[in-house]
């Protein structure tokens, strides 16, 4: 049976190209933008560099938003007071990306030097350590949710690296696709130790890292592919492409399910936060706020108190005979009760 995936599209804005999404927009242009969604207005903007910046990320618990750009340089923002806390020469040539660990006081940054270098805010941005292994630009970072002493790597020469803190070498590389490899995103939900990667051969890989073999390749993109991400909470993996088009495939069954398309030119960056359904899109021509799903779960109880519920691609089940009086199962703002369904 197909996914029934409501899609509505909640946040429109045109722009000059949109490399790099974090929720919101950072702008080819050099400007970086922060956009409220709701309002759909801009709340901050910060002329970063008369370059392009190609990479943003948001550090909440710092209250920062970190930058690289084609000047080779990593800039750092209060996005509250729009303070500018540090800017400082990272790379010698373009920086692609930078990535920001989970918990630990780091941010990595990849470039067209075929570097990637540790960078450690608390120690002052000081450089903590090097890896070295690509023979060309290294397009994408992203760190191993489910293990985030290791990180990822996707390069140009069609190779994807995986890296562990500390180690000067790779663990191992992934090698597989006829092209370069433009993009990374490690899947977050179950036990599945997967990642997908997307390339300029025009397919995405999705792979089993700990036997380093090819799950399955999904086919159908017309040019490159630069963008991929699993959904952390739908069963859906979505791809972005030059072509214009975003598709979205089952990440168990691979079916492709839908394939959209906002006429905004190429697709160049996706963007997600764990615990909504809310996806941003950024195109050459701006950016696309998209929801996906229903917030509500779809629940019913029979006449013998069984509750039974969906949660995703799952059923899941409770009898409330024969749990105690304060049960309750929450998920998102719904809470499944003894007194039925409530809205929290």
């Amino acid at each position: 049976m197909p996914l029934r995936l409501e899609i509505k599209r909640k946040f429109a804005q045109r722009s000059e190209r949109v490399k790099s999404v974090d929720l919101h927009p950072t702008l080819y242009s050099g400007t970086l933008c922060i956009w409220d969604y709701q309002t759909q207005t801009m709340v901050k903007s910060f002329e970063v560099s008369e370059l392009p910046v190609r990479s943003a990320k948001f550090v909440s618990r710092k209250q920062w938003v970190v930058a690289g750009a084609d000047d080779m340089f990593i800039r750092v923002y209060n996005y509250n007071t729009m303070d500018k806390i540090k800017v400082f020469e990272a790379h010698t040539d373009y920086i692609r990306c930078v990535a920001v660990h989970p918990t630990l006081p780091y941010v990595l940054s990849s470039s067209d030097d075929m570097l990637i270098k540790l960078w450690d805010w608390d120690k002052g941005w000081m450089c903590t350590q090097i890896f070295e292994g690509h023979s060309h630009y290294v397009m994408q970072v992203t760190f191993n949710p489910k293990d985030t002493n290791t990180f990822a790597s996707a390069s140009l020469d069609r190779t994807t690296k995986i890296w562990s803190l500390g180690s000067p070498d790779p663990n191992f590389t992934l090698d597989g696709h006829q092209k370069g490899v433009n993009c990374v995103d490690y899947f977050t939900g179950g036990d599945r130790p997967y990642l997908i990667t997307g390339s300029d051969d025009s397919t995405a890989k999705v792979w089993d890292y700990q036997t380093k073999s090819c799950v399955q390749t999904l086919e159908g993109h017309t040019h490159n592919i630069s963008a991929v991400c699993f959904h952390p909470e739908l069963p859906i993996i979505i791809t972005g492409s030059e072509d214009g088009t975003v598709r979205i495939w089952h990440s168990t069954t691979y079916r492709l399910e839908n394939t959209l398309n906002y006429g905004l030119e190429r697709v160049w960056a996706v963007g997600y936060m764990k615990g909504s359904r809310r996806m941003v899109i950024g195109y050459d021509e701006g950016t696309i706020m998209i929801k996906m799903g229903r917030e509500v779960p779809v629940a019913s109880m029979d006449a013998s108190g069984k509750i039974i519920w969906a949660k995703h691609n799952e059923i899941q089940t409770v009898n409330i005979k024969t749990v105690g009086a304060n049960f309750e199962v929450r998920w998102g703002k719904i809470a499944l009760s003894c007194e039925g369904i409530r809205q929290l």
